[in-house]
């Protein structure tokens, strides 16, 4: 009652409108939509702290920090007209206030040791890091450290005139003459001087047990010899119709490749030799390499292409002609002499083009794909990978410095080898991969240790070898 009684003379206060948010679709007002920080507590003591958060500080030393961070520092360009009774008071008053402390945040104890499990890792990682230390750069020597002379080495881009064997000993051709120089004693010897009419010598390539090699001759015909013996066990007649400049073996398969486009696969074996024949060349097949499985071949040739031939396609249906390519890489710009699987992806080669091309190009033979193009601003006559490293040593042609090492994938230059005044004609690798030999049109044969000592090996199981020409008085 008394409450409905009362009166007053002030005006009743309106009600603010509560701000809500814009209906969907609405202009809505100028001022956008807040929602409010505080909730609607019931409880009156319930404090509004917004977005801000405060942590709880009542365990932290906030005085001592404030000291140590406000404390002036008086006096310190004129410290030693600081009578000695004031220091000495200055000293006592840090001992006693501050309890010798000089730092705010400090470990008190040092961590716990790491037991069970952990403690294990860590003894594990402490003993490997002892026992392999990092990795040093290795330093590439710039200069070759045996030359040799060549005499009557035939200038010609298209011959592959050198290679070097498992056992230790490199193979040159110089005009009609094949020499063989043993690494091991440094000694050398002639094995076999062609006529006029059958030479010169525009091919060698050593078997894969290192006791026989394969010579191609101008003459289109291909000798077998055994450089143990020095004495030739047969001649292959009738597989190409004009010079053989391109060879390389596939455990009892020579496969051949000559100027008349052909490469044909001989069964050494055997007295009908040839056993398979693949037509995709117009013009010299002067590039041959088997792959680390034996399973793809790779063929670069003078019409500019590369192609990947596969073992299994070429053996499955003979009957049915000449088997076909697996790919095709027609991206050259000229002559394709330069081949090289790499040892650590078994996809992948590389190619290298003649004088309009310059390139070197890296192949996925699995999917046909060229993965990368660097231009090397020279012809590129041969190329050879580092067996322990991710590295690629390129021969170039017409340059002050032909030998360049690079650096996979990214292809940037780690050393310009110096020494060849003339193009490199040919590359081969020893059987350990550390050292590389070249001979180049200055008629000189080098050898370079570019890709350093390799690591000692594990000791391969021993396997009896006996040999593809054991039995070679029984043809079949």
């Amino acid at each position: 009652m008394e409450a409905a009684g009362c009166s007053s003379s002030r005006p009743p206060r309106r009600r603010r409108p509560k701000m809500l948010p814009p209906a969907p679709g609405s202009a809505g007002p100028s001022r956008p939509y807040m929602p409010s920080l505080c909730t609607n507590s019931k409880n009156p003591s319930t404090k509004c702290y917004g977005d801000r958060f405060i942590p709880d500080r009542s365990a932290m030393d906030m005085d001592m920090a404030y000291y140590l961070l406000t404390e002036p520092k008086k006096d310190q360009e004129n410290e030693g007209m600081v009578p000695p009774a004031k220091q000495a008071y200055r000293r006592l008053l840090a001992e006693k206030f501050l309890g010798g402390r000089t730092r705010i945040l400090a470990f008190r104890n040092k961590p716990p040791e790491p037991q069970g499990m952990l403690q294990q890792i860590s003894a594990e990682t402490q003993t490997s890091s002892q026992i392999n230390p990092a990795k040093q750069h290795r330093k590439i020597p710039k200069f070759a450290e045996r030359t040799l002379d060549a005499p009557g080495v035939v200038d010609d881009y298209y011959l592959n005139v050198l290679d070097w064997g498992s056992k230790n000993v490199v193979s040159i051709a110089l005009e009609n003459t094949l020499y063989l120089w043993n690494s091991s004693d440094s000694s050398t010897s002639e094995l076999v001087t062609v006529d006029d009419d059958n030479g010169p010598i525009t091919s060698v390539s050593w078997s894969c047990e290192g006791q026989h090699i394969a010579i191609g001759l101008n003459s289109s015909d291909i000798q077998l010899w055994d450089a143990s013996s020095s004495r030739k066990l047969r001649t292959l007649q009738g597989v190409h119709e004009s010079r053989v400049g391109s060879l390389a073996w596939n455990s009892n398969i020579l496969t051949t490749g000559g100027m008349d486009g052909k490469i044909v696969n001989n069964d050494v074996r055997m007295r009908s030799h040839i056993v398979q024949t693949y037509r995709g060349h117009e013009a010299e097949v002067c590039g041959l390499r088997w792959s680390g499985s034996c399973q793809q071949l790779a063929s670069g040739g003078n019409d500019n292409l590369v192609h990947i031939w596969d073992a299994s396609m070429a053996s499955s249906n003979p009957s049915l002609g000449h088997p076909r390519w697996l790919h095709r890489f027609n991206d050259h710009l000229s002559a394709v002499k330069a081949l090289a699987w790499c040892p650590f992806q078994s996809n992948l080669l590389a190619s290298g083009g003649g004088g309009n091309d310059r390139c070197i190009k890296f192949w996925n033979t699995h999917t046909g794909l060229c993965l990368n193009s660097v231009d090397t601003g020279a012809q590129v006559c041969a190329l050879i990978w580092n067996k322990n490293e991710k590295e690629l040593l390129s021969a170039c042609g017409f340059i002050q410095k032909p030998l360049i090492l690079w650096k996979y994938p990214s292809m940037v230059k780690l050393a310009e080898l110096e020494g060849h005044t003339s193009r490199v004609l040919c590359l081969t690798q020893s059987p350990d991969g550390s050292t590389v030999a070249s001979v180049a049109a200055d008629e000189t044969l080098r050898f370079w240790n570019v890709f350093g000592t390799s690591e000692a090996l594990k000791p391969a199981a021993k396997t009896v070898h006996t040999g593809m020409f054991n039995s070679f008085s029984h043809i079949r």
